[in-house]
């Protein structure tokens, strides 16, 4: 982690508005750069970035090419996509640490980077499991109770999170307060695999 300003924060999205936005909210704590295409994060990325606010939908790049291109680069970067896009199944299978969905208030955007800062020094699993129940929660959030009850790949995801919890066991006394909270974030609505 840079020493300096904290946390390092890579700002990614095409819209410089929204960009800007979210680095003059950043600025004062942590050390933020921003780019407004995928070609220019890719150039941006290096080991030194801590954490990566990405839009999901960008022209010539996508935010998940660029997501691609971090995982395969090997940085231990940790990722938010954050979209006016609603979740759908396929964001099961990318490799992000959170969804945050468009519009995204001042204090959500500080929280998820808190959150971020927190896990870059939490165990591997640790971060997998936060991966897995922020897909959870962003999905709960966008699918009927029927669609969550009827999807395979729903279903695999629940049991990958049952096994990342059995495997938690240990860190879990290290936890803190805020992540465990975020870690189990559950919208008041029923278990989807009892729907009716």
């Amino acid at each position: 982690m840079s020493e300096a300003g904290g946390a390092r924060i890579l700002i990614v999205d095409d819209d410089v508005d929204v960009a800007d936005t979210y680095a003059s909210q950043l600025e004062e704590t942590y050390d933020v750069e921003t780019v407004y295409s995928g070609p220019a994060a890719l150039e941006a990325l290096s080991p030194s970035v801590d954490i990566v606010l990405l839009d999901r939908r960008m022209p010539k790049l996508s935010g998940c090419e660029v997501l691609e291109a971090i995982r395969e680069r090997g940085l231990e970067t940790r990722v938010a996509m954050v979209t006016g896009e609603e979740a759908d199944f396929d964001i099961i299978e990318m490799p992000f640490d959170d969804y945050v969905q468009k519009p995204v208030t001042e204090g959500a955007l500080l929280g998820t980077v808190a959150h971020l800062v927190r896990c870059l020094t939490y165990d591997e699993q640790l971060r997998e499991y936060y991966a897995l129940t922020s897909k959870r929660a962003a999905l709960i959030q966008s699918k009927t109770l029927e669609e969550l009850a009827e999807s395979d790949r729903f279903s695999e995801l629940e049991a990958d999170i049952e096994t990342a919890e059995a495997a938690l066991s240990d860190l879990v006394a290290d936890f803190d307060p805020t992540d465990f909270d975020r870690a189990f974030r559950d919208i008041d609505r029923p278990d989807p695999t009892t729907a009716d």
